[in-house]
């Protein structure tokens, strides 16, 4: 984007109501999040992000945008369960729920884009407990799937099946696991600040959340990963990709955020004052020591910062923190929102099927036409991260499907092989 362009699109972001998701005006917004999004996307490759850095700062942008996170998360679990109760509803009507989760994917990938910096943090200012709330609800759940076994797995779609409702659930769920992956990335640049952030945040996260337990839960279950037909994959930017043998000890970027954001938790000063490791908390923290291996010390030296630490916990008890008096900050925008559309709920949902959710075949169309605007291909293939791989055996690929222009192939016999799985999205495509 050109600077101008840049500086009106941040200016003209601005908090929503939540009877108002969906609308013509939280379209538009929609809109202006994704510019911006892959705005940030491309500067930071290119290391030119400071631009877009200071105009939220500048503009204090940075807590509309937590306050708009907040919202959907709340449409979601109060509004949505009702709205699929109606029977004003149509059932064809899956748009509310895609579009709301785009929304919010695109928030998150934003703010993961931008928070690597300080003053992006700082200038959160209170907002800042609801973005860890936020990121702790994200990393529970999370945690408590993958360690009941209902991870979200590696499964292609079929384009004839796109319709159906398992199917739909579980694009659903597909982009839950992305935004909570996001929300990963995000938390970790948060602890990278341990330092510099207020009292209550760090209480929050040590005491309140026990995010250094929540974060051993991931290393242990790590829902990135899964085994599928005798094969490891893993899941990398935005994708799930076979591992090979001799790649399978490589730490993925997913693993080192947790083992950065432990590191920032546990080795701080200032942290080791506020953590209480008592009974439970050391037992959990101590299940890490099977985790650091050599290898994986050699990919992360600082480690063995954490393995000497470890060591000195199963042979000691640190003393409990002290118990001084703390007028402890609450969220504020949650409660806000809560408070103010208690009991609405149905006049809300009612609302949205009259309003949003019940478009005409041409309102559909003038929307698809005003994304695609938005989403260009080029700018969509210079956002992808790396070098595009087969469909097939996912190996680094030249040629590319010359119908649809949508998959890969690093041969000729890959893409005879893959025709009949991949011909009805062609045909779709096309």
């Amino acid at each position: 984007l050109p600077p101008v362009e840049a500086e009106a699109l941040v200016r003209a972001l601005q908090g929503t109501e939540l009877r108002d998701t969906g609308g013509q005006g939280w379209l538009r917004q929609h809109e202006y999040v994704e510019k911006l999004n892959m705005h940030g996307i491309l500067s930071a490759s290119a290391g030119q992000e400071q631009l877009l850095t200071e105009l939220l700062v500048t503009y204090a942008k940075i807590p509309v945008l937590i306050g708009e996170l907040i919202s959907v998360e709340i449409w979601k679990y109060k509004v949505f369960p009702v709205l699929c109760r109606l029977e004003d509803f149509k059932p064809r009507s899956t748009f509310p729920i895609y579009v709301v989760l785009h929304h919010e994917a695109s928030i998150i990938n934003l703010l993961e884009t931008v928070f690597f910096h300080k003053e992006i943090c700082e200038s959160a200012e209170d907002s800042l407990l609801d973005l860890i709330d936020y990121c702790h609800r994200k990393l529970t759940l999370l945690a408590a799937r993958s360690a009941s076994g209902q991870a979200v797995t590696s499964g292609e779609l079929r384009a004839q099946d796109l319709a159906s409702p398992s199917s739909m659930q579980k694009q659903a769920e597909t982009m839950e696991f992305e935004i909570s992956l996001k929300a990963l990335s995000v938390l970790r640049f948060i602890t990278d600040q341990v330092e510099s952030l207020p009292l209550s945040a760090l209480t929050r996260m040590l005491n309140t959340h026990n995010l250094p337990c929540l974060l051993v839960e991931l290393v242990e279950h790590c829902p990135w990963s899964c085994w599928e037909a005798g094969k490891l994959k893993k899941f990398e930017n935005g994708a799930w990709h076979v591992v090979p043998p001799e790649d399978q000890v490589k730490m993925t970027k997913l693993d080192g955020q947790v083992w950065l954001a432990l590191l920032n938790l546990l080795l701080s000063p200032e942290c080791q004052r506020k953590y209480h490791f008592d009974g439970f908390n050391k037992s959990q923290l101590l299940k890490l020591r099977v985790f650091l291996t050599d290898v994986l010390i050699d990919q992360l030296p600082n480690l063995l910062e954490m393995q000497r630490f470890l060591s000195y916990l199963a042979v000691t008890d640190p003393a409990p923190p002290k118990k001084d008096l703390v007028l402890e900050q609450v969220p504020v925008i949650w409660d806000h929102i809560l408070k103010k559309n208690s009991g609405k709920w149905e006049a809300i949902a009612k609302h949205q099927v009259k309003h949003a959710f019940s478009p005409t075949e041409e309102e559909l169309k003038l929307q698809a036409r005003r994304w695609a605007q938005t989403y260009s291909l080029d700018m969509m293939e210079a956002l992808v991260p790396d070098k595009p791989r087969c469909r097939v055996c996912g190996v680094e690929a030249a040629k590319r499907c010359s119908r649809c222009r949508n998959e890969w192939y690093c041969t000729r016999a890959c893409q005879v092989q893959h025709w009949q799985k991949h011909k009805p999205a062609c045909n779709l495509m096309a």
